[in-house]
Order: structure tokens, then sequence, then C-alpha cells
């Protein structure tokens, strides 16, 4: 697990994953502030076919800057496997720490450093907006509940002591990736983040949330639908189901092992 002491100053080599579908105009800005907070951290951009321009937007960015790169999908597969596509990408390169952050500007910048800094106690960092120093800025009402109880439903079915399960904004170690089977993950949406958190818990990686302010975008349109949330309430159940099996054949089998003793 996590060992030694990590520092913004002097960071091993860190990847920051932005996947992307029609964010031409929150794109350009994002980099900006993510380069003036930590001007060592390299930047991969999975564009899933925007039809916008966001590739090439994109590919501009990466003309000018050898710390920005570009991965270009042939169409809008989902967010799980944009990340998917990220994480691989990351794994054949010497990166170190691979980090999760949305593209319209709801994740901040500067809340990056604390994040990466917690990592020197965890191996799986989540940007929480559901800890104490944890704020939600121009939210509606209606996604706040929706969010809180998918949160409270996946702690209950899944067991997994984590507030703010569903976020998209975190920091994996390396080691971490190269545990967990890529290859058996098909979740979509915020889904996606639920699956990889529980089975980083399952593997008996320690995972850590620091609080961080989370803004509702200013541009561009939301891609939450229903068939989301549909397939989260879905499995999420299917996982509680299997991991609350396991842990019951598991406390039965110690106890027929007393019993014989």
């Amino acid at each position: 697990m996590a060992e030694g002491t990590q520092h913004t100053d002097d960071i091993d080599p860190v990847l920051v994953i932005i996947p992307t579908y029609n964010e031409r105009d929150n794109l350009p800005p994002l980099v900006r502030r993510l380069h003036t907070v930590l001007p060592q951290v390299h930047v991969l951009v999975v564009d899933d076919g925007s039809p916008d321009g966001t590739g090439e937007v994109a590919d501009k960015l990466a003309a000018d800057d050898d710390r920005i790169h570009v991965l270009h999908r042939t169409e809008k597969a989902g967010l799980g496997a944009a990340y998917i596509a990220g994480f691989r990408w990351a794994l054949e390169r010497d990166y170190a720490t691979v980090v999760e952050m949305d593209a319209d500007g709801s994740h901040a910048p500067e809340d990056l450093p604390r994040v990466l800094d917690a990592l020197s106690d965890a191996d799986l960092v989540i940007g929480s907006r559901y800890v104490p120093g944890g704020a939600l800025v121009n939210w509606p009402l209606h996604r706040q509940l929706l969010s809180r109880m998918a949160n409270l439903y996946s702690k209950i079915a899944l067991g997994v002591p984590v507030s703010d399960i569903t976020a998209g904004f975190r920091a994996y170690r390396r080691g971490v990736l190269e545990t967990l089977p890529l290859g058996a993950i098909a979740s979509q949406g915020y889904c996606f983040q639920i699956d990889l958190t529980w089975r980083t818990d399952e593997e008996g990686f320690r995972i850590l949330e620091v609080p961080i302010t989370f803004t509702e975008r200013e541009l561009g349109q939301s891609k939450m639908s229903g068939a989301i949330i549909g397939e989260a309430l879905v499995k999420v159940a299917q996982w509680g189901l299997h991991r609350r099996t396991e842990q019951a054949r598991s406390l039965l089998g110690t106890l027929l092992r007393r019993v014989r003793r």
C-alpha cells in the first residue's frame, strides 16, 4: 500500500484524464487553470467524436504543449469506456498516478494538490462533496437530493465506508489500476465510479476522502439521464447481493471450522 510521503512540488509522473463530449468552450480554460496550479502534470483528453469540434480544440492545445495528449474515439461510448481507454493509455506509459477530472469545470483544479497530497496515506483519494469541508455551488436541489440518495443507497447496499462513492474527481495509484480487472468493467455514468470504488475496497486498498468544492457547470449540458440512473440502481443491488453473499459464506466457513476443532 501507500509508502513514503508525496508532495505536490516533487510528485511522481501524474496524468489527468479528461473525457470530453461537446466541451470545446470548457476545455481550454480548464487546462490553463490546471497547469497554473500544477505545471508539471500531464493531461490526456479522451474525446468521443464530439460533433462540436472539441477534438480539434484538444489537438490544437496538444500541438502547442507537450504536456497535453489526445485520444480520439469514433463514437460516444460513455464515461466508463472513456476512462478505461485512458487508464490503459496511462498504464502503457510511466505514470505513477492517474487522476479523473470532469471537463465541465465542476471540479476545481485548485483542489487537486490536496487530493494528490493525500495519496501519501492512500491508494485511492476521492474528492468528496459530502465530508466536512466539502461544498456544492449552484447545483439544483433535485440534483443534490438525487446524488445524496444515490450515495446513501450505495453505501448501505455495498457496505463501503465512502461518503461520496459517485464522485468523479479522484486520484489512483498506478498499482490499483494494474490490479483491477479493467476488461471486466462495463459500467457507465456515475455507476462507473461506484464500480471502481467497491472493487478497490474489495482488493484491500486504502481509500481516503478529502473535501472539495463542486460547482455546477456554466456552459454546456449535463450528461445525466434516466438510463444512467437505472443502470446504477440495478447494478448496485447486484453487487451488494454478491458482496453480502460472499461475506455470509466466509462467516459460515469460519464458524464451521471452529465447530470442527
